[in-house]
Order: structure tokens, then C-alpha cells, then sequence
């Protein structure tokens, strides 16, 4: 039996079942949540032997790890080992940011080394390190992004950054802003740098009815990525990043009119009296729109213990109302993290969002606590 909702989706009854069973709401309450955007479901059609995970209002605040190579460390043994640990110790989602070796090579492993949690990409990258080879960078047409995309598609990623948000003449704002750091994003500037080279539009926002009907076809989730995210404290809730939530919410209200689930991401680096309004404005600028956020860090001065200035971060945002967070580990802004690492992180987030839900979710949460003090 399937159920049929708001957002043009057929989606499996038990699937519900599982998830509602999992998180304690009842299936008309998910069935809302998806009908509105304000519930996600992250499963492309194309995966088989995938754990549901229901990512929004009135749920669990999820985790996501991120894994992959780099340029200079192409160690795959150790990513899937990364995928492993994470699946071990709780992770609901697994991103691969890979940059390094043959990407669609890496990206199939990596998605059956994270089964059974949902997988998600950064199709940018891939347009970018595979078109310098094969365009010399600006060269590279716009459609050549939009096919990367649908090649992780096929492959069966559950969810993707879509850097969309940024327009041309944000991009050109941007560069000439008094900002410290204009662009901190890695996807953000790779299509700054296409954009007012070439003179075009985001080719994201040029081909967006062809993403959603691929998205749609997929069943997929359109991650709407911040390449405008504060990377100072100073920069945080500049103009910059408030125009580029404006046009991500436009977006994302776009695709859930036209049957596409969607997320909205978020900072970053702000300070802790700027995390609470920065989640509310978001959920009211989109109507709800699961937010996923990068901690937020609360200091720039962490270096080495960044997982801990994002843990701090991440439980005050979890609380206010935040949907995914991103987990940090000891090397962000350093090295790419080893699998120890990677460890650290996750569980340093893990108690992050659960505090943060002890506070939004209340006694639903607690009960883990509460079983914990009687034991």
C-alpha cells in the first residue's frame, strides 16, 4: 500500500510505519510533516536495503558524516573504514566529499561501505576537479553540471548539495564585499569562479526545471547549499548570507510546489546570541523547510578542537529548532580527519543534538536519560 501526499510522492506504508515507530509520532502526523516540506524522507528509488530516515519538525535532530578523499590523500580503505565506524557509532546520514582519484569509483564504494544509512554528495566537486582535466575550468559547458548530477542519481544518492542559492550577481557582491573570508565554501567558489569568468548564470538556477524533474524522478533530496555561509563570527548574518537564504527558501518552496523534497542549509560560524535567530528566521523565511547546519562554530579561535566549539553550537541550534547537523571533527580547517577522528566528532555531535533535543522534543527525549538515572 502507498500513500499519497501534498508533494506528488508515492511513499511505501511501511516505510511510515518504521519511522513512526522510531521516532514516536503517528503516521498522520509524518504524512503532514511530508505534505507541507517541512518532513523529508531520504531514499532514492534506486537504493535497495536503505534505513528510512525522516529528517524535520517534531523529529530526532539527526547527525551526518562526512567522508571522502583529497587531492593529496587518496586512501580508500580508509574512507570505507570512516563509513564503517560511522554506521557503528550512530551516524544517520554519510556524505561523501570526495575530490581525489576516480570520484565515481569512490562514490560506489563508499555508498555500499555506509549501507544501510542514506548517502548524500557533492556533485560540484566532481564538475569541478573532472573539468579542469578535461575543460581547463572555466571552460566547462553548464550542462556538464547538471549531467554529474544525474550520474549520482543514477548511482542512487539519497541527497545532494545543490548550490543554487548563489546567483551571478551575488557572486559578483561577494567578491567585492568588505567581508574577511568572501567565499568560505568549497562548492561556492568553484562556482564563483565559473560564473564570472564564463559571464553565465549558476547553471544550477539556468537548468532548475531540469533538476527537479530529475530530483522527482529519483525521489531524491535537494540539499540547497550556503556557499554565502559566514566563515569569521564577524561575517555571520551579513547581507550576503541573508539574500542567500532568501533565494534558497524561493527555491526550496519552488520545489516542494512542484513535488521535490528539500533542505536548506545553514552556518557555519556565529556566535552563540546569533544561532537561535538565525534557525527561527530560517524556518519562517521557508515555511518550515528542514534546516541543516555545519555546527554552527562559535569561535574562530578552535583550531584542533573544532568539534568541540561545533558541539557547543550544534545543541543550541538542535534546540532552537534545527533539523541535521553536520559534525565536526578535531581537523576541520587542518588535514582530513583519520578514522579516530572521525570517531570524536560523531559522538561529540551526537551529544550535541541529543541535548539539543532534551530541550526540543522534551520528555520524548528523555526518557533515554531518565532510564539512564534509574538504572
Amino acid at each position: 500500500m502507498v500513500v499519497y501526499i501534498l508533494i506528488n510522492r508515492d511513499i511505501d506504508e511501511s516505510i511510515l510505519k518504521i519511522i513512526s515507530s522510531e521516532e514516536g509520532v503517528d503516521i498522520d502526523f509524518l504524512k503532514r510533516g511530508l505534505s507541507r516540506g517541512r518532513i523529508v524522507i531520504a531514499k532514492n528509488i534506486k537504493r535497495n536495503n536503505v534505513k528510512p530516515i525522516a529528517i524535520g519538525s517534531g523529529l530526532r535532530t539527526k547527525v551526518n558524516v562526512n567522508i571522502g578523499t583529497s587531492g593529496n590523500v587518496i586512501d580508500i580503505a580508509m574512507e570505507t573504514e570512516k563509513a564503517r565506524i560511522a554506521v557503528i557509532y550512530g551516524a544517520d546520514t554519510i556524505m561523501d566529499l570526495s575530490t581525489g582519484g576516480d570520484i565515481d569509483e569512490i562514490r560506489r564504494i563508499l555508498i555500499e561501505a555506509s549501507k544501510p544509512l542514506p548517502f548524500g554528495t557533492v556533485p560540484t566537486y566532481q564538475v569541478w576537479i573532472e573539468g579542469i582535466k578535461k575543460y581547463s575550468g572555466i571552460g566547462i559547458p553548464s550542462d556538464w553540471f547538471i549531467s554529474i548530477v544525474e550520474k549520482h542519481l543514477k548511482d542512487g544518492v539519497d541527497f545532494m548539495t545543490i548550490h543554487a542559492g548563489i546567483s551571478r550577481e551575488l557572486a559578483k557582491k561577494a567578491v567585492k564585499s568588505q567581508r574577511i573570508m568572501p567565499i568560505v565554501s568549497r562548492g561556492g567558489s568553484m562556482l564563483t569562479v565559473w560564473m564570472l569568468e564564463n559571464d553565465e548564470e549558476n547553471p544550477y538556477l539556468k537548468h532548475w526545471d531540469y533538476l527537479i524533474e530529475l530530483f522527482r524522478e529519483y525521489n531524491a533530496i535537494i540539499s540547497l547549499g550556503d556557499s554565502l555561509r559566514p566563515g569569521t563570527i564577524v561575517d555571520a548574518h551579513d547581507t550576503l548570507q541573508i539574500e542567500e537564504l532568501i533565494n534558497n527558501a524561493r527555491l526550496a518552496k519552488d520545489a516542494i510546489a512542484k513535488g521535490v523534497q528539500v533542505m536548506i542549509e545553514g552556518p557555519g560560524h556565529m556566535t552563540l546570541d546569533k544561532i537561535v535567530a538565525d534557525i527561527k528566521f530560517m524556518k519562517s523565511l521557508s515555511d518550515g523547510v528542514p534546516y541543516y547546519v555545519l555546527g554552527p562554530l562559535v569561535t574562530d579561535i578552535a583550531i584542533g578542537y573544532d568539534h568541540i566549539a561545533a558541539a557547543i553550537g550544534a545543541a543550541i541550534a538542535a534546540a532552537a529548532g534545527a533539523d541535521i547537523i553536520c559534525y565536526l571533527t578535531p581537523s576541520e580547517h587542518l588535514s582530513l580527519p583519520n578514522v579516530e577522528q572521525v570517531k570524536e566528532g560523531l559522538i561529540a555531535t551526537k551529544i550535541a543534538a541529543h541535548a539539543g533535543d532534551l530541550v526540543k522534543l522534551g520528555i520524548k527525549a528523555a526518557k533515554i536519560d531518565i532510564n539512564m538515572s534509574l538504572a
